[in-house]
């Protein structure tokens, strides 16, 4: 029985996780939980799943669960600092990394430099620290499994006992599906009137608002090239980009020898985190069997980085190294929250992303508190530029 650690528990990767383990409770046991400030939910959760531990990290929530739980044989604890402190802990054998943004990064590196086994669904911590977890999991045999669909799909076709960080073998390039998000095939002369509520209608992922407009504009796709980089230590020129509207092949290696292994599934979480659940064993789930004849058709198309500047962008920042991808991750969270809020127009979003990315100076990455100021020092001129457009 293995026991694990779910950061970032009320989330939907939580939500996915919590809902294989339901099925095999007789090979897991969750010991510690996290959340921010979803205070209902994590209750219900640590009354069902009895975890040994529960980490909170806004203030006022942490109050209420902990009188909510004073009569139970559960700790709770406050902040940041104890999500490390738990990743670290001697009995958790399996950290599910699913707190989003930056916020997650911390707790990322300490479970990685615990040499822990790592299901890694937070992609800020890749596209911005790469560069320092990558070397640091091959340091201490820290084990990396990769919870987005496009990466875990490439993950299971690469050979037997890979693991990530190091250089993949007898391989040409990998190639990342993309849906295309709502856009894909409306003409660019019609980019400017795109309203926030068309951009989050996601024509096959229920996804939240934020990360709906990074597919439509492909940014998500972008960032994604990114964090491929650095899994799979690929260069960039290595990694391409397929437009797959069905979202049944979630990604594809080509090898040298002109084999290309697909992974195929429905458009369900629960399918990828099984996987890395079961360290290479296949976990019933319910996500749902793929019936491929009633799908009919599986298209493909090339990815148009004129009409969607934000994949240009994220090669961009690989190629230019150092805390560019922080640069442009922060850049474009502040972009996408402004276009939400109706402060700018759709096609603002990748300009302000590249301004932002072309002015800022650039510095080696060092260390996690360096890449936390330089997120912040970006916000904070992202949001001028913004205040004068």
């Amino acid at each position: 029985m293995k026991s694990l650690a779910i950061l970032g528990a009320t989330g939907s990767i939580g939500d996915s996780t919590l809902a294989v383990i339901r099925k095999h409770t007789d090979k897991f046991k969750v010991h510690t939980l996290s959340a921010h400030r979803n205070v209902t939910k994590i209750i219900s959760l640590c009354r069902e799943f009895k975890p040994q531990r529960v980490v909170i990290t806004d203030t006022c929530a942490y109050t209420e669960v902990k009188q909510a739980l004073s009569g139970q044989s559960v700790e709770v604890v406050y902040g940041a600092n104890s999500l490390c402190d738990a990743v670290c802990e001697s009995d958790i054998d399996l950290v599910v990394a699913a707190i989003v943004g930056n916020a997650g990064m911390e707790s990322v590196v300490a479970a990685v430099n615990a040499g822990k086994t790592l299901l890694l669904a937070n992609k800020e911590s890749i596209v911005t620290a790469g560069s320092l977890v990558m070397p640091l999991a091959l340091k201490t045999g820290a084990q990396i499994i990769p919870l987005d669909s496009e990466h875990n799909a490439i993950y299971q076709c690469l050979m037997t006992g890979y693991q990530c960080g190091n250089v993949p073998k007898d391989v040409a390039h990998l190639t990342l599906t993309a849906s295309g998000g709502p856009f894909w095939n409306t003409p660019i002369s019609e980019f400017a009137a795109i309203t926030p509520a068309q951009a989050v209608a996601h024509p096959q992922w229920d996804m939240g608002a934020k990360i709906s407009v990074d597919s439509a504009t492909l940014m998500n796709k972008g960032l994604e090239v990114i964090e491929a980089h650095w899994l799979f230590n690929i260069a960039v020129e290595r990694i391409k980009v397929v437009i797959h509207p069905q979202s049944i092949v979630h990604s594809m290696v080509n090898y040298l020898d002109g084999s290309v292994l697909a992974q195929l599934g429905s458009p369900n979480m629960q399918i990828p985190i099984s996987f890395g659940l079961g360290l290479g064993d296949r976990l019933a789930n319910e996500g749902g069997l793929l019936d491929i004849v009633n799908v009919g058709q599986l298209q493909f198309f090339a990815a148009d980085d004129v009409k969607f500047p934000n994949l240009k962008l994220a090669r961009q920042a690989i190629i230019s190294g150092g805390t560019a991808p922080a640069i442009l991750n922060a850049a474009n969270e502040e972009a996408v929250a402004a276009f939400l809020n109706h402060q700018i127009a759709f096609t603002k979003i990748s300009e302000i992303n590249d301004r932002m990315l072309n002015s800022l100076s650039l510095e080696a990455v060092e260390s996690v508190p360096q890449l936390l100021a330089i997120d912040q020092q970006a916000r904070l001129q992202t949001k001028r530029m913004i205040e004068k457009l």
